[in-house]
Protein backbone atom coordinates (compact mmCIF):
# COMPACT_ATOMS: atom_id res chain seq x y z
CA UNK A 1 0.00 0.00 0.00
CA UNK A 2 3.18 2.70 -1.08
CA UNK A 3 0.79 4.47 -2.08
CA UNK A 4 -2.17 4.73 0.36
CA UNK A 5 -1.46 6.54 4.19
CA UNK A 6 -1.63 4.22 7.07
CA UNK A 7 -3.78 4.77 10.08
CA UNK A 8 -2.03 5.67 12.72
CA UNK A 9 -3.63 5.87 16.32
CA UNK A 10 -2.11 7.99 19.10
CA UNK A 11 -3.35 7.03 22.29
CA UNK A 12 -2.78 9.28 25.57
CA UNK A 13 -2.40 6.62 28.36
CA UNK A 14 -3.02 8.93 31.19
CA UNK A 15 -6.30 10.25 32.67
CA UNK A 16 -4.58 11.97 36.22
CA UNK A 17 -6.26 15.36 37.15
CA UNK A 18 -3.25 18.10 35.78
CA UNK A 19 -2.10 15.64 33.43
CA UNK A 20 0.81 16.52 30.64
CA UNK A 21 0.38 13.79 28.44
CA UNK A 22 -2.24 16.09 26.08
CA UNK A 23 0.14 18.50 25.58
CA UNK A 24 3.34 15.87 24.50
CA UNK A 25 0.32 14.19 22.46
CA UNK A 26 -0.35 17.23 20.63
CA UNK A 27 3.34 17.92 19.68
CA UNK A 28 3.41 14.41 18.39
CA UNK A 29 0.66 14.29 16.38
CA UNK A 30 1.73 17.73 14.88
CA UNK A 31 5.30 15.54 13.74
CA UNK A 32 3.45 12.72 12.26
CA UNK A 33 1.04 15.12 10.36
CA UNK A 34 4.02 16.71 8.85
CA UNK A 35 5.98 14.09 7.92
CA UNK A 36 3.01 12.48 6.10
CA UNK A 37 1.98 9.07 5.18
CA UNK A 38 -0.10 8.93 7.83
CA UNK A 39 -3.88 9.30 8.88
CA UNK A 40 -3.25 10.05 12.23
CA UNK A 41 -6.09 9.64 15.04
CA UNK A 42 -5.81 10.92 18.62
CA UNK A 43 -7.48 9.40 21.14
CA UNK A 44 -7.27 10.17 24.45
CA UNK A 45 -8.13 7.83 27.01
CA UNK A 46 -9.77 10.44 29.34
CA UNK A 47 -12.64 10.60 27.23
CA UNK A 48 -13.46 7.19 27.33
CA UNK A 49 -15.33 5.05 30.26
CA UNK A 50 -12.81 2.18 31.68
CA UNK A 51 -13.89 -0.05 33.92
CA UNK A 52 -10.88 -1.80 35.63
CA UNK A 53 -13.06 -4.76 36.53
CA UNK A 54 -12.74 -7.00 33.42
CA UNK A 55 -14.81 -10.19 32.87
CA UNK A 56 -14.35 -13.17 33.85
CA UNK A 57 -14.25 -14.62 30.90
CA UNK A 58 -11.01 -12.44 29.16
CA UNK A 59 -10.98 -10.98 25.80
CA UNK A 60 -8.47 -12.81 24.43
CA UNK A 61 -10.92 -16.10 24.81
CA UNK A 62 -14.11 -14.18 23.45
CA UNK A 63 -13.25 -12.64 20.17
CA UNK A 64 -16.61 -11.57 19.96
CA UNK A 65 -17.46 -10.35 23.34
CA UNK A 66 -19.74 -6.96 23.71
CA UNK A 67 -18.03 -4.47 25.87
CA UNK A 68 -18.91 -1.38 28.27
CA UNK A 69 -21.17 0.83 26.73
CA UNK A 70 -18.87 3.79 25.32
CA UNK A 71 -16.45 1.81 24.51
CA UNK A 72 -17.28 0.73 21.45
CA UNK A 73 -16.14 3.99 19.25
CA UNK A 74 -12.44 2.97 21.06
CA UNK A 75 -12.64 -0.97 20.02
CA UNK A 76 -13.39 0.41 16.56
CA UNK A 77 -10.45 2.95 16.02
CA UNK A 78 -7.76 0.31 17.52
CA UNK A 79 -9.11 -2.33 14.92
CA UNK A 80 -8.38 0.28 12.24
CA UNK A 81 -5.18 1.33 12.91
CA UNK A 82 -2.70 0.01 10.97
CA UNK A 83 0.14 1.18 13.52
CA UNK A 84 -0.02 2.81 16.92
CA UNK A 85 1.97 5.12 19.11
CA UNK A 86 1.27 4.68 22.84
CA UNK A 87 1.90 8.46 24.71
CA UNK A 88 2.61 7.55 28.52
CA UNK A 89 4.50 8.98 31.79
CA UNK A 90 5.67 6.33 34.44
CA UNK A 91 3.72 6.29 37.95
CA UNK A 92 5.66 4.75 40.62
CA UNK A 93 8.12 2.98 37.68
CA UNK A 94 4.79 1.86 35.52
CA UNK A 95 2.36 2.76 33.28
CA UNK A 96 -0.88 4.19 34.43
CA UNK A 97 -3.63 1.55 35.38
CA UNK A 98 -5.86 3.75 32.84
CA UNK A 99 -3.76 2.42 29.86
CA UNK A 100 -3.19 -0.86 31.40
CA UNK A 101 -7.03 -1.28 31.39
CA UNK A 102 -7.92 0.40 27.66
CA UNK A 103 -5.01 -2.89 26.22
CA UNK A 104 -6.87 -5.39 28.49
CA UNK A 105 -10.27 -4.95 27.48
CA UNK A 106 -8.88 -5.48 23.92
CA UNK A 107 -6.58 -8.20 22.13
CA UNK A 108 -7.43 -9.09 18.56
CA UNK A 109 -7.37 -5.61 17.95
CA UNK A 110 -3.52 -5.21 18.66
CA UNK A 111 -2.14 -8.09 16.92
CA UNK A 112 0.30 -7.90 13.66
CA UNK A 113 0.34 -4.28 14.51
CA UNK A 114 3.74 -1.93 15.18
CA UNK A 115 3.26 -0.11 18.61
CA UNK A 116 5.72 2.91 19.18
CA UNK A 117 6.15 5.17 22.62
CA UNK A 118 6.53 8.91 23.45
CA UNK A 119 7.15 8.25 26.97
CA UNK A 120 7.67 11.56 29.58
CA UNK A 121 8.47 11.34 33.34
CA UNK A 122 10.55 13.43 35.96
CA UNK A 123 13.41 11.41 35.72
CA UNK A 124 13.52 8.53 33.09
CA UNK A 125 11.39 9.86 30.34
CA UNK A 126 8.90 7.10 30.54
CA UNK A 127 11.67 3.90 29.50
CA UNK A 128 10.31 2.75 32.63
CA UNK A 129 6.73 2.00 31.44
CA UNK A 130 8.22 1.83 28.13
CA UNK A 131 9.94 -1.17 28.52
CA UNK A 132 7.14 -2.99 30.68
CA UNK A 133 4.27 -2.47 28.07
CA UNK A 134 7.25 -3.58 25.62
CA UNK A 135 6.37 -7.25 27.63
CA UNK A 136 2.80 -6.19 27.63
CA UNK A 137 2.43 -5.53 23.75
CA UNK A 138 4.80 -8.83 23.05
CA UNK A 139 2.03 -10.85 24.88
CA UNK A 140 -0.68 -9.71 22.02
CA UNK A 141 1.11 -10.74 18.94
CA UNK A 142 2.12 -6.79 18.43
CA UNK A 143 5.22 -5.60 16.99
CA UNK A 144 7.31 -3.17 19.28
CA UNK A 145 9.54 -0.46 16.97
CA UNK A 146 12.82 -0.17 18.70
CA UNK A 147 13.04 3.66 18.35
CA UNK A 148 11.13 6.35 20.85
CA UNK A 149 10.63 9.99 21.85
CA UNK A 150 11.40 10.13 25.63
CA UNK A 151 10.96 13.49 27.82
CA UNK A 152 12.99 13.05 31.06
CA UNK A 153 12.47 16.28 33.13
CA UNK A 154 9.33 17.07 30.76
CA UNK A 155 8.38 20.34 32.74
CA UNK A 156 12.19 21.80 31.62
CA UNK A 157 11.86 21.08 28.00
CA UNK A 158 8.74 22.49 26.80
CA UNK A 159 7.36 26.08 26.51
CA UNK A 160 4.20 28.04 26.82
CA UNK A 161 3.21 27.27 23.74
CA UNK A 162 3.64 23.47 23.89
CA UNK A 163 6.91 23.18 21.63
CA UNK A 164 9.77 21.87 22.94
CA UNK A 165 12.51 24.69 23.98
CA UNK A 166 14.94 22.61 22.09
CA UNK A 167 12.84 21.21 19.06
CA UNK A 168 15.67 19.35 16.90
CA UNK A 169 16.09 16.42 18.73
CA UNK A 170 12.77 15.09 19.82
CA UNK A 171 11.74 15.61 16.24
CA UNK A 172 14.61 13.89 14.70
CA UNK A 173 13.79 10.78 17.36
CA UNK A 174 9.82 11.41 16.05
CA UNK A 175 10.86 10.87 12.55
CA UNK A 176 13.42 7.82 13.06
CA UNK A 177 10.41 6.46 14.82
CA UNK A 178 7.72 7.17 12.37
CA UNK A 179 10.17 5.27 9.47
CA UNK A 180 9.75 2.30 11.19
CA UNK A 181 5.77 2.37 11.65
CA UNK A 182 5.81 3.11 8.46
CA UNK A 183 7.71 0.68 7.35
CA UNK A 184 6.41 -2.10 9.90
CA UNK A 185 2.64 -0.76 8.91
CA UNK A 186 2.95 -1.23 5.34
CA UNK A 187 4.01 -5.03 5.97
CA UNK A 188 1.53 -6.14 8.47
CA UNK A 189 -1.12 -4.46 6.57
CA UNK A 190 -0.34 -6.17 3.51
CA UNK A 191 0.23 -9.42 5.10
CA UNK A 192 -3.04 -8.85 7.49
CA UNK A 193 -5.26 -8.43 4.29
CA UNK A 194 -3.45 -11.55 2.03
CA UNK A 195 -3.11 -13.52 5.04
CA UNK A 196 -5.44 -12.95 7.70
CA UNK A 197 -3.59 -13.68 11.57
CA UNK A 198 -4.92 -17.03 13.26
CA UNK A 199 -2.02 -16.89 16.27
CA UNK A 200 -4.05 -15.03 18.55
CA UNK A 201 -4.90 -16.94 21.61
CA UNK A 202 -2.79 -19.88 20.94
Amino acid sequence: MSSENLNLAVIVGSVREGRFGPVVADWFVRQARRYGHFTVDLIDLADVPLPLELPAVPPAMQPDMERPAGMAALTRRIADADAIVVVTPDYNRSFPASLKAAIDWHHAEWAAKPIGFVGYSGASGGLLAIEQLRQVFGELHAHTVRDYVSFPRYYLLFGEDGEPIEPEEPARAAELMLDQLRWWGSVLHDARRDRPYAAVGR
